[in-house]
């Protein structure tokens, strides 16, 4: 929850997650008008449970075990280390339901959907699903690089549709995932899954310029033109059921839903908000974010602009504090030749096919566009002077040099901020 209200001092040394770490920072000589982190609920107690109770409950659906019967195969979807989703307690009873609905484990295939990000080590998969699971079935990454790509054609908003092969090779494809607020498609998992997860580049680019065209920011919306899409095309793959959930600030399992993909998401969106909504202050001077936990490159990092875009004023500034041990992008680097250059701009050279790597510039579009609204202002030791400005950034060693270097041109103390996990916080203004 957020500090209760203004009457209450707050502490002199402010706080903030940093990948396994944490950093402190003064924030002497402004006016703290809040911080503000996600609710906190308690964990399930036994989370094993709560996935048996999901299962056994489903909305909208009959049984998995009923819905495996008659089938000869199966693929799971699941996302990759740049989510906090347990893989390791939703897999195994997923697949305990499909054998006890007749398909073999022979026959089940988990595939990591990874996007457009990095392919994962062994030692990553293995703290991500489990030595259990992979001992039970084959698990594959989709790598949108080298994955043959079924074309579906075109949506009718004309968004192309390519979408790895392998999903139609299964008689049933299950999606999991984590809901948490997005800025691209309101909130995250769904239909998501397939789309960017197991989808080619030119799909996903499509998609993510739905949310950069945007006059109003889609951060917390449930009916979006970009879930409109992910939703059609996920209808299109045969993704008819998921497996979702919502986590607490500390990654720890809260709620689990299992059942017909769009309604069970939208009941997911119901336990979210209750965790992930926080009231806050907006027109400050300046919002100071971490990324937590969304650190590993600012590619993930980025993901921190939103909120605090809502929260700040026109010409304010966004602190973004973040580690990014990965840098600034690990499969998207070409964007460093353009992110700098005004949001109309890098759209111009989208439309006239001047950049190759179209989800790059989808995203160097959405930056762009905070950008023109206030100062960036990285904190971060993975991320280098020149990679900050090349991002049309600024970069800092500390929020105090930071915040110092704002006050020395504001006419009055600032009034600020502060997100302690900024890709997990919906703000609900005044």
């Amino acid at each position: 929850m957020p500090y209760e209200n203004q009457n209450k001092p707050f502490p002199d040394m402010i706080r903030l997650p940093y990948g396994e770490d944490h950093i402190e920072f003064s924030a002497s000589g402004t006016r703290v008008v809040g911080i503000y982190t996600p609710n906190h609920p308690a964990p399930a107690e036994d989370p094993a449970r709560l996935i048996r109770d999901a299962l056994d409950h489903p909305i909208e659906s009959p049984p998995l075990t009923d819905i495996a019967a008659g089938k000869r195969n199966a693929l799971i979807l699941i996302d990759d280390i740049t989510r906090e989703t347990p893989a390791h307690i939703l897999l195994p009873p997923l697949i305990d339901d499909l054998e006890s609905g007749g398909i073999k484990a022979s026959n089940i295939t988990v595939l990591i959907a990874l996007g457009t990000h990095r392919p994962m080590s062994n030692d990553e998969i293995i703290a991500k699903v489990g030595r259990g699971v992979l001992e039970r079935v084959e698990v594959l990454q989709h790598d949108h690089r080298t994955a043959t790509l079924r074309n579906l054609g075109e949506t009718p908003n004309q968004t192309p549709v390519e979408v790895n092969q392998q999903l139609f090779e299964f008689d049933l494809v299950l999606g999991t995932g984590a809901v948490v607020p997005h800025h691209i498609a309101g909130f995250s998992a769904g239909a998501k899954i397939v789309q960017p997860g197991v989808s080619g580049a030119a799909t996903t680019a499509a998609t993510h310029m739905f949310s950069a065209r945007a006059k109003t920011p889609l951060l917390g919306q449930i009916e979006t033109p970009v879930r409109k899409e992910m939703e059609l095309i996920a209808d299109r793959c045969g993704m008819t059921h998921i497996l979702n959930v919502t986590l607490n600030p500390d990654g720890q399992l809260v709620n689990a839903r299992f059942g017909a993909m769009r309604q069970t998401f939208r009941k997911a969106v119901t336990d979210a908000r209750k965790i992930y909504g926080v009231p806050t202050a907006h027109n400050l001077d300046v919002v100071v974010a971490s990324s937590h936990p969304c650190d590993i490159e600012f590619w993930q990092a980025h993901k921190s602009l939103y909120p605090s875009a809502l929260m700040v004023r026109p010409g304010g500034s966004i602190i973004v504090v973040t580690p990014c041990p990965e840098g600034v992008t690990v499969t998207h680097r070409e964007l460093l030749k353009y992110a700098a250059e005004p949001a109309e701009a890098i759209l111009h050279r989208y439309e006239t096919n001047q950049l190759d790597d179209r989800v790059a510039a989808s995203l160097a579009v959405a930056w762009a566009r905070v950008r023109e609204q206030a100062h960036v202002i990285l904190v971060s030791d993975g991320i280098t002077n020149a990679e900050a400005l090349a991002l049309g950034f600024e970069r800092s060693p500390t929020v105090e040099e930071a915040l110092s270097k704002i006050a020395a041109t504001s006419a009055g103390q600032l009034d600020i901020g502060v997100l302690t996990h900024a890709p997990d916080t919906l703000p609900l203004l005044d």
